[in-house]
């Protein structure tokens, strides 16, 4: 704010001092009546407001928005870009000569209008085309093509997906097809979580930190540290929003707060325990188990077994039987926020009487 305020004023000034210069260039102020310096020094008054107003629009705002988009851009956006536009503008100089020989005011003007329209072709057709270009003279790695770490679409990673680790596993598939950006700022907190002085915190920050240089490694996903940030949001999960809504796109995590705030916002959220529900077997009510009884459950009777997914299955009538395998009916299957839950009974007893 005290930088758009000094630029305001600055501004203002080289406003009303370029009106005063402009007036003053027109008649001599000494033989101006009352009126006429009057209405001078008004249009200088109002010259100053307007630039006042203005130079925010012209000087700090498209300054912030530039640096946002080069914040937000890929390596590759920022080399492609950039050898678009040197080949745009080596052409338009090379068209600059004979242009300039046109007569009159379209030979002072086309050369530079024509630098500028080809500079920015240049660009558009490099960001187009840059991973076909780009390789093509050995600018990028054949990682980067493709088919190889994604297709230019882009994941902003939450510090909760990190450290669940599973990504690393999805990404390696090939399903998530799109470049993982983690912000500087999310890294930070996986280092944070690594630091930490609880040795359980410790090992998970540690553990993301691994998945990262896993990540980093495996040529079949795509991944970048970004230094964009939301400067004015507060906290990690108010910046990854902010972000994801300036770059339209979706946020991987894992916490589930995140994932409803981001998603009041109008933001879209991909959620890897939802992925890892959907992709569980499908088990029906009424379907046969067999279930190994690891633990006494917390109602009388009750005996609990997991699932290979790790799927909890509680079974009523099974507390004898723990450490033993039961053939086990299906039900009653419970879908929570957390995962799902199967309710069970033994099938040698229809009735669910306990024996």
């Amino acid at each position: 704010m005290k930088v758009e305020l000094v630029l305001r004023v600055v501004g203002g000034l080289v406003g009303g001092l370029s009106a005063y210069q402009a007036l003053s260039g027109l008649r001599d102020l000494a033989q101006m009546t009352q009126l006429e310096l009057v209405l001078v020094y008004l249009a200088v008054t109002v010259s100053f407001g307007i630039a006042y107003l203005l130079t925010p629009s012209l000087t700090t705002r498209p300054f912030f928005w530039v640096r946002q988009r080069i914040y937000h851009a890929s390596a590759t956006d920022v080399l492609a870009s950039g050898v678009g536009l040197g080949l745009g503008l080596l052409i338009g100089t090379l068209l600059a000569l004979p242009l300039s020989a046109l007569p009159g005011f379209v030979g002072n003007v086309l050369p530079i209008v024509a630098s500028g329209v080809l500079g920015y072709f240049g660009i558009v057709t490099m960001l187009t085309h840059k991973q076909a270009l780009l390789s093509l003279f050995g600018l990028v790695s054949k990682r980067a093509e493709p088919g190889g770490r994604g297709d230019g679409r882009v994941l902003l990673v939450d510090s909760s997906a990190i450290i669940d680790g599973r990504i690393a596993e999805i990404g390696r598939t090939g399903f998530l097809g799109a470049t993982l950006l983690v912000p500087r700022f999310v890294l930070e907190e996986v280092q944070h979580v690594a630091d930490s002085a609880d040795a359980q915190r410790r090992a998970r920050g540690r553990h993301g930190l691994e998945v990262l240089n896993r990540l980093q490694k495996d040529a079949s996903c795509a991944i970048e540290i970004s230094e964009m940030d939301a400067e004015h949001a507060v906290g990690v999960d108010s910046k990854l929003v902010r972000v994801a809504k300036t770059l339209s796109c979706p946020i991987l995590t894992n916490d589930y707060n995140l994932n409803h705030v981001a998603q009041l916002q109008g933001v879209e959220v991909l959620n890897v325990n939802v992925l890892a529900n959907a992709v569980r077997p499908s088990v029906l009510q009424g379907e046969e188990l067999s279930i190994q009884i690891v633990q006494e459950g917390k109602e009388y009777g009750q005996g609990v077994g997991f699932l290979d997914d790790g799927t909890m299955v509680v079974v009523d009538n099974a507390r004898p039987y723990v450490g033993s395998a039961v053939d086990v009916v299906v039900t009653r299957v419970l879908q929570t926020a957390a995962g799902r839950m199967f309710f069970a009974r033994r099938r040698a007893d229809p009735n669910g009487a306990y024996t």
